[in-house]
């Protein structure tokens, strides 16, 4: 028999007292021993009870010392054998003996035999333990016996693992983590790690025992949690991984019924597919994700990714009507967002996209002063998200360069070319790289510095690090 019909222990036991505490009985405790690892009825009951073969022996032989003349030998090999008849063993518990494992096991005699058994008994053991079989109650007593399981049912159903408390303490890890991200002190890879902790923390209460409207909670938690992990996978180059996390999101979101949340897990899924290349996933995610009526600004960050992603495709009407869009949500914008930081769209990244998307329908002048709107709005701010300032200052070189001021440039770029390794991420370190093709075979000073500078910078970034490093990938 393998390991997946017998169960180890150690699952046995875990499975046994997580029913008990929700105060399952152990009937039912038995059944799905039963169900999860193929025991025969009886010894089901056994590890119901959590004993072994001897532990029932020794019980076995306690209950028949206390009976006078009915002296039955009994070990642990004959607890197993007596398990296992009639279908791998040939010795057949006698009545007495099942009588026996009724008390200790303390549940109908009728309850230890299943259809091979029956098969198996002489008709005669069949008709004393039929008539043994407990009558089903009526009148009075089945309808005291019926509140009495309803009270019982709903003991349970009122139990919960969580409470107000824990799910406003876990909302608020996340929007501390999605906050925190954007400081320019922040440590990708130790938020990373930090989201992973509480992800597993939430899936570990959705494991349990909680409301309804707990569960849906704990659900738009690890959604968030998992959406966050996506982003951050993907800012450090590992899309693979980000596309699996963002795949788990969506889940979550599914589970918890929010459209808010749909909204913005298709806005990571879409940042994910766009960065890997797949623009027309990029712009179909998108696309649903306003869709989804979302609160809050979810509604503008998705209109500047579309137009991102059709811009990238060369389509300058649909890139146009995209940004045209993203204004139109700006000015309609009335609820805050609820978890803010990273799952917010403020106006500097907003204009951020937007000079994006202007460099690439090859609108240099548009271009910088967007640019430019973003950095005066970013200025304005007690926290600048260092990404979001990096690409903009990208944007502003790049408009630059598109004009033939390779000095421009280069004084435009300084803050990127000065951020600290593990801050050069890796869809910075992209455009770096395309703003440093556009180079091209340019000549003066101006355009070799930038070059060299470009070079030098691209050699210790955060993606690069962590492609050397053993055991690369994330979970």
């Amino acid at each position: 028999m393998s390991a997946r019909s017998t169960g180890s222990r150690a699952a046995r036991d875990a499975l046994r007292k997580k029913m008990r505490d929700l105060g399952i009985p152990t009937s039912s405790i038995a059944q799905e021993m039963r169900a999860r690892f193929g025991f025969r009825i009886r010894e089901a009951w056994r590890h119901a009870h959590g004993w072994s073969q001897q532990e029932v022996a020794d019980r076995l032989a306690d209950h028949f010392a206390r009976r006078p003349g009915q002296p039955v030998w009994v070990d642990a090999s004959m607890v197993g054998k007596w398990e296992k008849w009639p279908v791998t063993s040939d010795r057949r518990p006698r009545v007495a003996v099942l009588l026996a494992l009724a008390d200790i096991y303390d549940c109908p005699v009728t309850d230890l035999l299943d259809l091979e058994d029956r098969r198996a008994l002489p008709p005669d053991d069949i008709e004393v333990l039929t008539r043994l079989e407990p009558v089903e109650p009526s009148g009075a007593e089945l309808l005291r016996l019926a509140a009495d399981e309803s009270l019982t049912w709903s003991r349970w159903a009122e139990t919960s693992n969580v409470g107000e408390v824990s799910i406003a303490q876990l909302l608020a890890a996340v929007r501390s983590l999605s906050s925190e991200y954007l400081k320019p002190g922040a440590s990708p890879m130790l938020l990373f790690s930090r989201a992973r902790i509480l992800r597993d923390q939430v899936f570990a209460l959705l494991e349990g025992h909680q409301r309804p409207h707990e569960t849906r909670d704990l659900y738009r938690i690890s959604g968030y949690t998992c959406a966050l992990l996506a982003w951050i996978s993907s800012d450090l180059g590992c899309l693979p991984e980000a596309e699996a996390q963002g795949l788990t999101a969506w889940l979550c979101a599914e589970l918890s019924g929010d459209a808010t949340l749909r909204a913005w897990v298709l806005s990571v899924r879409s940042k994910t597919a766009f960065w890997d290349g797949r623009l027309k996933d990029a712009v179909t995610h998108a696309q649903r994700g306003a869709a989804c009526a979302p609160a809050g600004s979810a509604t503008v960050l998705l209109a500047c990714q579309e137009a991102d992603a059709w811009s990238a495709l060369g389509a300058t009407a649909e890139a146009t009507a995209a940004l045209g869009r993203a204004a139109d949500a700006r000015q309609a914008l009335r609820p805050r967002d609820e978890i803010g930081g990273l799952f917010a769209c403020d106006q500097a990244r907003q204009h951020n996209y937007v000079a994006a998307v202007q460099l690439r329908l090859e609108r240099p002048v548009q271009a910088l002063h967007a640019a430019d709107q973003a950095l005066a709005q970013m200025r304005s701010q007690p926290v600048r998200a260092y990404g979001t300032l990096a690409q903009t200052h990208i944007s502003k070189a790049a408009a630059h360069l598109a004009q033939g001021q390779a000095d421009g440039a280069h004084e435009a770029l300084l803050p990127v070319l000065a951020l600290a390794p593990e801050h050069r991420l890796a869809t910075v370190t992209q455009r770096v790289t395309e703003l440093g093709a556009g180079l091209g075979p340019r000549s003066g000073q101006d355009a070799v510095g930038l070059r060299a500078a470009i070079d030098a910078w691209r050699s210790d970034t955060i993606s690069r690090r962590l492609a050397l490093s053993p055991g690369r990938g994330l979970d």
